[in-house]
Parts: structure tokens; sequence; C-alpha cells
């Protein structure tokens, strides 16, 4: 039977965005923390956050492994999602248990280099995340065929990204996947969120036993 899945509304830069994913029922709410992004978020915005049951996560691209930790203390973060060439020693650092890792299904030639790369991470993540696109911050509004992980057998709990809006979230939800990460796809402009759209989505996912 399929279950909800656990939500995640990244690219959040307004606190009435925030409060908003948090009545409405968001399990995590993301953060980035990447300069060159449309969403990129002051820290001490995030740090003076309080978001009750809400798991509070970082989104990071070209930071060392000392300053995502840093930063996670600074901010009150529960999670760093990482996207980009981050090793197994990398994640290590941060804490496996507090690490998303992030994974491009187009950048791989077949699956089995897929499985391969996540064997290779499973020990050091406690998420995966699987996003649309060969590399970025997300955000981009593209999404990928999600029937590439169909039959995948993947023991990590996973995260489904790219282009996850109200008209494309019901094929996402045929995958059955543990978990949704949204970001464009609910948004007016890069980092200003849209209500309407963001109440289609949560009522979508309330049909979901």
């Amino acid at each position: 039977m399929m279950q909800r899945p656990l939500v995640k509304i990244c690219g959040l830069t307004r606190m009435r965005d925030v409060r908003l994913c948090v009545d409405l029922g968001a399990d995590l709410l993301g953060f980035i923390f990447h300069a060159r992004s449309q969403r990129n978020a002051d820290p001490d915005f995030v740090a003076g956050i309080r978001t009750g049951k809400a798991v509070k996560v970082g989104v990071f691209v070209s930071r060392t492994a000392t300053e995502v930790v840093e930063i996670m203390d600074r901010c009150g973060l529960h999670a760093a999602q990482l996207h980009g060439g981050q090793d197994e020693a990398f994640c290590e650092q941060v804490g496996p248990d507090r690490v998303i890792k992030v994974f491009w299904p187009d950048a791989y030639a077949s699956q089995s280099a897929l499985l391969r790369d996540l064997e290779r991470f499973e020990e050091v993540s406690s998420h995966f995340l699987f996003d649309a696109g060969t590399r970025g911050s997300g955000g981009t509004g593209r999404s990928f065929d999600f029937t590439k992980l169909q039959h995948l057998e993947i023991h990590t709990p996973w995260f489904l990204a790219g282009g996850i809006a109200p008209n494309t979230i019901s094929a996402a939800l045929e995958l059955n996947p543990p978990g949704l990460d949204i970001n464009s796809g609910v948004e007016q402009a890069p980092g200003i969120k849209d209500e309407n759209k963001l109440r289609a989505v949560f009522d979508r996912l309330a049909q979901v036993p």
C-alpha cells in the first residue's frame, strides 16, 4: 500500500513561506547555502528559524566539510544535502546520520553504474536524493524520466526531486517514493513560494493513505 512520502520543501528564503510550509505539514525544510544560487539563504536568517517538528536541511555545493559542519552548528541544521563530488570521507566528517547525498540518474551511462555509486555511499548517508539534470543545486524545474528508478533495489531511504509541481506530483507518486523534494514547482519566482501551488501539492498528498 502506498504511504504518504516525507515532504521536503526546498529553496526557502522568506519567513512567511517557512511558516506556511510548517502549517501545511512539511516534514523537512531546505535552505540553500550556495552564493551562485538565486535561492541562496542568509545564515543569520536560517539560524533564527524555529521549525517545530520539521527538520532543517542545509543544501551545500562548493563547501569544505569543515564549512558545512560550521554552518550546520551555527544555523541549527539537522541534515546536510550534498550536491557535487563529495566523497565518503567528506560524508564521514559531516556525520553519516546527517547526510542526504544527491545523485543525478541522467549523468550515468547505465543503471549498474548508478547502483555502484549508491552502494559506495550506503554506509555514509542517511538518505539519498535523485534529481534531474547532471549537476547543480536543484530548483531547475526540469524533471527526469521517473521510470529510470523503477526497477532499482535501493536500500537507503530516498527523496525524488526534479520539477515536482501540482500537475506532476501524481506521476511522481506512482513510483511510491519514500520522500519528495519540491522546490521550483511551487514558486512564483526563485525563492518566492506560491501559496496556491503549495496548498495544491499538500491537498494531493492528503489523498495518499
